[in-house]
């Protein structure tokens, strides 16, 4: 069974993608004779589309492109002289580091949000997905189906038919109650004087997806543009053909035929069984006999069983931070300057009066005109370690910062779900829980005989526990960036907390203070200001035209 949506495309448009992308029907390909630009572009406006990247290129970018020149190409038969040049470098060099050069645009489409989790894991890469706060899902397939992946084997299990019903169900009501969150919003929102109605009704309506995608199960389809050097795709390639989720493994196979096309022996090693056969069994049996060993060692009641409810949990904890942080972050900031040794620049500092340490570190951080001006590495001294406990949809966009240490729990039931003030404001909450126990049903009724799978009916609502380790200037840049205003309420509100842990919790004030693009206040359309700034951009664009 194929579990992907086939696209179609006209005679004309067929000759037009043959030169741009290394196939026509499958979710994943590759894009090269573009330049980079439009690359890039392109995955930029994918995140808030809900076409295929094939039919976005053919509908809004082919027109504005010269594309009289590539009539020769075509790209879905690989690259043979790629392959030969990039064969004689590995066997002249022979280095790793040449597979770090070649770089690649993927498009990994109906990709589920369990799979865009790993998918997205490497620090090394760069990531676009399409954004539930821009993307309706209560719109069908060109084949019927809602946005969701269906698991070939579940399908064919005793288990499918309800799996599809089910699913539909969750789905029929998200449909049903979009409408009405979106009235309510606009009823207790209203326009105000200056707004446009364009960027009223986006903002409008971004508050309503927010409010309600958490009742999408984790199945739910996205478009994932990825980019990346042949060697963090041969990683990643490595992981997921050792991953416990069946779609994962798949996927990695589609993956790795199509980037053969464009990098092939930067990917050589990942199916040969003495190189990547290895690295990728010895990361599934390391991952397994854990598994074994913890469950050997602490057997646990499997609270999605229970009957009992959740017991309450913190949002955000601070379990690990080191309380000579402030005094290390001085240290580095200073050392460069200095001509001694590490540990008598640390004597220096400790014997510095309190207003000596204030002003240096403030001559350190500077004044900070805006959130990207950031201090440098000396505030990565210090570490700061949280475990979180927040519904997959906040979980989804805190994950995607790849510049920390983050490891999570499998997702399930156990830990409840959360539902936003503002369904239950709009009369709605009664339709929310309903959907939501349904999921809950389905989740236990598959957990026994596709323990994997299950995951799929777990809602984005439903709660997952997790680690985030991060060092000082990376939780700047994540605070700030996350408590912004037209961030979703759900991560802004986690990044609020995690900013007064720091000042609070470590007694951090200093570095706490540094981050002076905190937003800890509240606001009605997390929207609209972003939007009014769109909108200004493109006057100012279209007047100097």
């Amino acid at each position: 069974m194929f579990p992907y949506l086939e696209e179609h495309f006209s005679a004309d448009e067929e000759a037009i993608l043959r030169r741009y992308v290394t196939n026509l029907d499958l979710p994943v390909f590759a894009l090269v004779n573009l330049p980079e630009v439009v690359k890039g572009a392109l995955f930029a406006r994918y995140s808030r589309s809900p076409k295929s990247l094939r039919r976005l290129f053919l509908d809004e970018f082919v027109g504005d492109l010269d594309i009289t020149g590539d009539a020769s190409v075509d790209a879905t038969v690989g690259l043979e002289r790629a392959e030969q040049l990039y064969e004689k470098v590995f066997v002249e060099y022979g280095d790793d580091s040449v597979a770090q050069l070649g770089g690649v645009h993927l498009a990994c489409e109906q990709s589920s949000n369990i799979l865009s989790k790993v998918l997205e894991w490497g620090r090394l890469m760069s990531y676009l997905e399409q954004s539930t706060r821009y993307i309706a899902y209560n719109n069908r397939l060109e084949s019927g189906h809602y946005r969701y992946f269906r698991p070939p084997l579940l399908l064919q299990s005793p288990h499918g038919t309800r799996y599809v019903g089910d699913m539909d169900r969750v789905f029929d009501t998200y449909g049903e109650l979009l409408p009405l969150m979106q009235s309510w919003v606009a009823e207790h929102f209203p326009q105000e004087a200056g707004d446009s109605d364009f960027i009223y009704r986006q903002a409008t309506r971004a508050k309503a997806l927010d409010a309600l995608r958490g009742l999408l199960p984790a199945a739910s389809l996205s478009n994932i543009g990825l980019y990346g050097t042949g060697q963090s795709y041969e990683q990643l390639l490595l992981r997921m053909r050792g991953h416990p989720l069946p779609e994962a493994r798949r996927y990695a196979d589609m993956m790795l035929a199509e980037l053969r096309k464009v990098i092939p022996s930067f990917l050589q090693r990942v199916d040969v069984p003495a190189r990547g056969g290895e690295w990728t069994a010895y990361m599934a049996s390391t991952r397994t006999d854990t598994a074994r060993m913890v469950a050997r060692l602490w057997p646990e009641h499997d609270a999605a069983e229970g009957g009992e409810g959740p017991a309450p949990e913190p949002e955000v904890t601070l379990v690990d931070f080191d309380p000579e942080g402030e005094e290390k972050i001085l240290v580095a900031a200073c050392f460069s300057h200095l001509e001694c040794s590490e540990h008598e620049a640390a004597r220096r500092v400790r014997l510095l009066g309190h207003e000596d340490r204030v002003a240096l570190l403030r001559a350190y951080v500077g004044e900070r005109r805006n959130r990207r001006h950031r201090p440098g590495r000396a505030f990565e001294r210090t570490d700061y370690r949280f475990e979180l406990v927040t519904d997959y949809g906040a979980f989804r966009d805190l994950q995607r910062h790849r510049m920390l240490t983050m490891e999570w729990q499998r997702l399930g039931v156990g830990l409840g779900y959360d539902m936003p003030e503002l369904v239950a404001e709009a009369g709605l909450g009664e339709r929310y829980d309903e959907s939501i126990r349904r999921a809950e049903d389905l989740y236990r009724t598959l957990r026994s005989d596709f323990p994997e799978d299950a995951s799929y009916a777990v809602s984005l609502a439903h709660r997952i526990r997790y680690v985030m380790q991060c060092n000082a200037r990376e939780a700047m840049h994540l605070i700030e960036l996350r408590s912004g205003a037209q961030g979703h309420p759900a991560y802004r509100r986690v990044a609020q907390q995690m900013h007064r842990a720091i000042a609070e919790g470590a007694g951090h004030r200093a570095v706490a203070e540094a981050m002076s693009f905190v937003d800890h206040g509240s606001t009605d359309l997390e929207r609209l200001e972003a939007e009014r700034r769109a909108e200004r951009r493109r006057s100012e664009k279209s007047s100097t035209r």
